[in-house]
């Protein structure tokens, strides 16, 4: 309740969310003088020792993640019974919110959302720590854009039983992997299918598979093949939709094998280089599961006496299942005969011998086309250029197709064009100016992000100064990628611009870092310098607000009217001797 104490140090201020795991609010920590955000278990885990006992240790475990792309977490403990989790509190809305109001997003924006949580999730799996329930209920994002993922320790805690869990699982189903859902346990690879299933709803503004129960949604992650990305969006590039693909694929094998891996895919899929990509072909089998599981687990938990959320999957059921599969296999069966009768036998029929695509790469482009035509291929006019930190500016990376493969004379052959080295290069930008950081980083195509950050000793830091960057000196970014800089949380307040020490340039300046609008006027001062400033709008430890005007009194020379008064106006401003 408002006002409550929670361990003699949380202040609860008022409920901020409630949910089927835990209920979420907004409170002061008394000791380090702080908003929080407090997360409270809901009573029936609460009574579940095991639970209550994986709960803390996976929670500690991510108390040691520090990345800007995770919510922070800074305490876990019980009070009176009562099991809770102290986190960093984000004022922004869940990423499912942003989808309710706006629908499906922009494919910039989605890119963009995605490298930040990929960004975050690397950390977490370099620290082999896996999520386990990633979901747009569980990223914020903030009004700045900035992606927050949070509920680490709660999702962690979760194991293959939720699908018994009527309260908790129908939000996290929706993004489960197959693994999971069969009760073979997770692996980094299952936040991986997680983080496809959300780029797929930003993307669509719509989910990928639907179900009246948790166990018919388990079942088509299990069963169905994900739907094509490109029939709801004809113009997204290919590039953009294999990641979805190959993020989503039922198999883990074909999986990327970590968030980092995605992340780098994700970095070049906008990139001309790319255009022109093909459809992902998985290397391995992608029908290896099955939904045994699912139906033991519904049947254990209705003799326990538990709340199944559907009704037995019959044999019945099971049947209908494997009809669609032999249709499916029959079909794909087809597909594969005429393909083979395309690719194998109309060469064997009209005697046309398939020659090897000579090695060309290294090579110039005439030297290329050169060698390729000698060997009777054909070479596209249209070449495709790819940034390359190994190949030399203006020579063949690659060909499409890959040299070494066997194709048949005429064959079109596309050249793959270095363009040398175009990534920045990044300096170390600790203790100087974000704004003319900002300005330098995008002008070279970056995209910059600002924000704050608590400081130990905030009379030491310097108001606008970067204290930190979430990318390293020397590390390389290319154009449009993200670099968030970090500058000190501290109130701005107003310095005394009447002590002689500044001029009119040098208020200027600060007004515009400030972004506050400057206006100066002049008044007669007897017996003052002409030049001098006497006085301002805004007073000595006044708090800097963007937006607001700042007026600056300047002396000047000569005798005012001996009928002059002082208006209340000037009285206000200290103008008046």
């Amino acid at each position: 309740m408002k006002g409550q104490k929670i361990s003699d140090r949380y202040q609860i201020i008022k409920s901020i969310g409630e949910g089927g795991m835990a209920n979420v609010y907004l409170a002061y920590d008394t000791i380090l003088d702080r908003n929080v955000a407090v997360k409270l278990l809901r009573g029936d885990l609460a009574s579940d020792e095991k639970f209550v006992h994986r709960f803390q240790r996976e929670a500690l475990s991510a108390s040691s993640l520090n990345h800007p792309n995770i919510v922070e977490v800074y305490d876990v403990g019980e009070d009176n019974g009562s099991y809770y989790i102290v986190m960093e509190y984000i004022e922004g809305r869940h990423l499912k919110d942003l989808i309710k109001k706006r629908g499906k997003l922009t494919t910039s924006e989605v890119i963009d959302i995605m490298l930040q949580i990929t960004d975050g999730m690397s950390m977490a799996h370099d620290a082999y720590i896996i999520h386990r329930d990633i979901k747009p209920q569980n990223i914020m994002i903030l009004e700045n854009g900035l992606v927050k993922i949070t509920d680490f320790g709660i999702a962690m805690a979760m194991n293959a039983t939720q699908l018994t869990q009527t309260n908790s699982v129908m939000g996290s189903v929706h993004y489960i992997p197959p693994e999971q859902a069969s009760g073979k346990g997770s692996s980094l690879q299952s936040d991986i299918y997680s983080m496809g299933i959300v780029m797929y709803e930003l993307l669509t503004g719509k989910l990928p598979f639907r179900g009246d129960n948790a166990v018919e949604i388990a079942l088509k992650h299990l069963k169905e093949p994900m739907p094509n990305i490109k029939e709801e969006l004809p113009t997204l590039p290919q590039s953009i939709a294999n990641i979805i693909l190959k993020a989503t694929a039922k198999n883990p094998k074909n999986r990327y094998s970590d968030a980092k891996e995605m992340h780098e895919d994700l970095k070049t899929c906008m990139s001309d280089a790319r255009a022109k990509e093909t459809k992902i072909v998985f290397k391995y089998p992608e029908n290896n599961f099955d939904d045994t599981k699912i139906s033991k687990t519904i049947k254990e938990n209705k003799k326990e006496g538990g709340t199944p959320i559907a009704k037995q999957i019959t044999k019945s059921d099971l049947k209908k299942q494997n009809k669609l599969l032999i249709v499916l296999a029959a079909i794909f069966t087809s597909l594969v005969v005429i393909i083979t009768s395309v690719v194998v036998l109309i060469p064997i029929i009209t005697n046309e011998k398939e020659i090897e695509v000579p090695e060309v790469t290294n090579m110039t482009i005439n030297e290329a086309v050169k060698i390729l035509q000698e060997a009777g291929f054909t070479v596209s006019d249209e070449q495709q250029e790819q940034s390359s930190g190994e190949i030399e500016e203006g020579r063949i990376i690659k060909t499409n197709p890959p040299v070494g493969s066997k194709r048949t004379k005429s064959t079109t052959i596309t050249l793959y064009v270095s363009i040398g080295d175009t990534k920045i290069t990044l300096e170390n930008y600790v203790g100087k100016n974000y704004l003319e950081v900002k300005g330098a980083l995008e002008a070279l195509g970056l995209q910059v992000l600002i924000d704050k950050k608590a400081v130990d000793n905030p009379d030491a830091a310097k108001d606008g100064e970067i204290i930190e960057q979430s990318t390293k000196e020397g590390e390389k970014l290319s154009k449009g990628d993200t670099i968030t800089l970090y500058i000190p949380d501290i109130v701005s307040k107003y310095p005394n611009f009447t002590d002689g020490s500044y001029t009119i340039e040098e208020i200027q300046k600060f007004c515009e870092e400030y972004g506050v609008t400057l206006e100066t006027k002049e008044e007669i001062r007897e017996g003052v310098e002409e030049g001098t400033i006497v006085a301002q709008s805004k007073p000595e430890g006044y708090v800097i607000r963007a937006g607001t005007k700042l007026i600056i009194t300047i002396a000047k020379s000569g005798t005012g009217d001996a009928g002059e008064t002082c208006t209340d106006e000037q009285r206000e401003l200290g103008q008046c001797e």
